[in-house]
């Protein structure tokens, strides 16, 4: 047979109907051992692709798990969740299929149709920002874990950074230091995505704000400022806060990028870090933070952690439990010398 099989040559050549050979191609339990032997063998003689269906059908293994996202793969230091989820896999002779989707839940739906089709045995998805997803039915049909995102009804089991940790430990190491008025470059939507980071915004100020509580020290809310994450914008707001009347002797920046920025704009003022301004920052982007000058002080996201975790609860096959596990990473504190 010189041009690829199709179903109906399947259908014919096991003589049994079409809609027979769907139901084995989707592993469907009302099919008779002989019937689905005998579809198997013709699948596997055509070489009938997908053939790894008809390879792993028998064993109801595939060794393959799917990965998900909207952006992640595209980021260099968000990607530290697929690293963590992969290395954890391989070590349990597991592979990691990758498909990034986009923001589209159509192309979410398809790409998800694509990963079942080659019959992974379970799925990561995972989110560029730690947000609220809308995930379509398909994903019921097999174990699913999220990571850096959550279900909105949390029917599924999931791990995020725990954003107030990270707010309280960048706000403590600068208490601890003295400063009294730190100001905080929260985050916003960023310009041109459409993605509002709302649970890291959010959380960060709770555990901000709490510190300054534990450490009995006043917080003027006119300190807080929402950037919407462009270059100008975070310099603009640093020029701002530094020429008020009583300036900030500390400012803590939503992330790396915005603390660049922020540096941008005290060096323009001939202000030095530390010395004359402490500056802290979030997501540890290593490349970031080790070629600015001094080197920034930043939280780190734990995106490694997160792809670990779910990786290895997806192997205990914990689907199923119920409730539906919610776990949260720590944000900790990586000292450098901005503070």
């Amino acid at each position: 047979m010189t041009q690829k099989p199709t179903i109906e040559d399947i259908a014919r050549l096991a003589e049994v109907s079409r809609g027979t050979v769907s139901r084995v191609l989707n592993n469907h339990p009302a099919v008779s051992d002989d019937t689905r032997a005998r579809v198997l063998d013709v699948i596997e003689r055509l070489n009938y692709s997908p053939n790894y269906s008809a390879r792993h059908m028998r064993t109801e293994t595939s060794n393959m798990v799917g990965f998900e996202t909207d952006e992640v793969s595209t980021t260099p230091y968000a990607v530290d969740i697929i690293r963590g989820a992969q290395e954890t896999l391989r070590q349990n002779g597991k592979v990691l299929l990758v498909i990034s989707a986009g923001y589209d839940f159509e192309t979410t739906q398809s790409s998800l149709e694509v990963l079942i089709e080659r019959r992974v045995e379970g799925i990561i998805y995972a989110t560029m920002f730690h947000r609220e997803v809308e995930l379509p039915p398909q994903m019921s049909r097999l174990p699913t874990v999220l990571a850096n995102c959550y279900a909105k009804d949390r029917n599924l089991p999931s791990v995020v950074p725990d954003e107030f940790s990270g707010g309280y430990n960048a706000a403590c190491a600068l208490l601890e230091k003295g400063h009294k008025r730190i100001a905080f470059i929260n985050l916003n939507r960023a310009y041109g995505t459409p993605i509002a980071p709302t649970p890291a915004a959010e959380g960060r100020l709770r555990g901000f704000l709490r510190a300054h509580e534990d450490f009995g020290v006043h917080f003027d809310d006119a300190l807080l400022i929402y950037t919407d994450q462009r270059p100008q914008t975070n310099h603009a707001i640093t020029l701002e806060l530094m020429r008020r009347s009583q300036p900030p002797t500390a400012i803590f920046c939503g992330n790396d990028r915005t603390a660049v920025g922020c540096y941008n704009g005290l060096m323009s003022l001939g202000l030095r870090i530390p010395d004359d301004v402490a500056v802290v920052g979030f997501d540890n982007q290593v490349d970031i933070c080790e070629a600015m000058y001094p080197r920034l002080t930043s939280v780190q996201l734990p995106h490694y952690a997160m792809g670990r975790w779910a990786a290895e609860y997806l192997l205990a096959a914990h689907n199923g439990a119920s409730p539906p596990v919610q776990h949260q990473i720590a944000c900790v504190l990586v000292p450098r010398q901005s503070i």
